[in-house]
């Protein structure tokens, strides 16, 4: 009976781990526990409680007060949080190689520590503010953060569209409301630009009808059409289009996976219940020979061997393919179990 050897390698967070059979190149086994223990869930709560810590330390810096009492504190903590964070991406570049740069996430917090290493003086003494980003790397260490910024990328095409459309509203309402209002009311649509910038304030509802509508209407009273037909498209239409955009694509995305960590959970229990049952099976095999009843036979012990490789190669499968969802996996992790039973039920006592 021929046995496949799996090996699972580590993956960039926010990804399923994935397995490589025998045939595939050898990776060093002391970069594969590198890249587990640095995706381990500890060690990334240890670094969401150093950016925490890091963006405290950044917002005191800007008073003057904490500064002259605590200031060389907080420099050395400041400088703490950067090692931190420089160990942690140096971890990751040793156990991924090239593959740590496949993973936009990785490039964003490699860029965003790369900053903060950058001499703070002379001409590049404006970067030492864009130290503060360090705090978006809670983005790329949060789950559901990470998702929502993925939704938001995966719904630019869709936002450009109405973008466009919106553009198109503003300019022929502009241009419309320079040539109405233009000759009395030059301080708002005067030029093309003056109006432009009054319809956005329009558009945001802030003192659009004391400070601007009403004085209009005292000249031309039918003016109210036109600005109440371009609140209706621009502030309530186009606007809730934007939303209705996001929300989708966060639905669709949460369709193709619905919860992306209790389906990697229930793939961690998976890989450890197909192998403590193969471990067990094997000991027992090797210090005593399988005795069991008159009503079991070889044949009926080779079928439940046989449906445990097959379930455990159906896992392999669903793990290599990443397209299995939380409940195949639970109800593979419930088969294993069962048949981990009955394999037990029949060892000598």
């Amino acid at each position: 009976m021929s046995s496949t050897t799996v090996t699972l390698e580590p993956t960039e967070p926010g990804s399923a781990p994935t397995s490589r059979a025998g045939g595939g190149p050898a990776r060093s086994p002391w970069r594969d526990r590198l890249g587990e223990w640095v995706l381990s869930k500890p060690v990334q709560t240890v670094v969401i409680w150093v950016i925490l810590l890091n963006a405290v330390t950044l917002g005191l810096e800007t008073s003057q007060t904490v500064m002259s009492s605590v200031g060389g504190v907080i420099h050395v903590v400041d400088k703490a949080c950067l090692a931190v964070f420089i160990v942690e991406i140096a971890a990751k570049l040793v156990a991924f190689g090239p593959r740590f740069f496949r993973d936009g996430w990785n490039v964003f917090d490699f860029l965003v520590v790369g900053i903060a290493l950058v001499p703070g003086s002379g001409a590049l003494s404006v970067l030492r503010s864009l130290r503060v980003l360090r705090v978006l790397r809670l983005v790329s260490a949060l789950p559901r953060l990470r998702f929502i910024v993925e939704a938001l990328m995966r719904s630019l095409p869709g936002i450009g569209s109405i973008a466009l459309l919106l553009g198109i509203i503003f300019y022929v309402s502009a241009v419309m409301a320079t040539v109405l209002f233009g000759q009395d009311f030059p301080e708002y649509f005067g030029s093309l630009g003056d109006s432009l910038f009054t319809l956005f304030q329009v558009m945001t509802l802030e003192s659009w009808a004391m400070g601007i509508v009403r004085p209009i209407l005292e000249v031309s009273p039918m003016a109210w059409i036109f600005f109440v037909i371009f609140i209706l498209a621009a502030a309530f239409t186009i606007l809730n289009l934007f939303i209705a955009v996001i929300v989708d694509t966060m639905q669709t995305m949460g369709q193709e996976r619905p919860d992306g960590e209790d389906e990697e959970e229930a793939s961690g229990d998976v890989v450890g219940s197909e192998s403590d049952l193969r471990a067990r099976g094997g000991e027992r095999a090797g210090d005593s020979p399988v005795v069991v009843g008159e009503d079991a036979s070889d044949d009926t012990m080779g079928d439940r061997n046989g449906a445990v490789g097959s379930a455990g190669a159906a896992a392999g499968a669903d793990r290599d393919s990443g397209a299995a969802s939380a409940e195949q996996m639970a109800a593979v992790l419930q088969e294993l179990r069962a048949l981990r039973s009955q394999v037990d039920a029949l060892q000598p006592k």
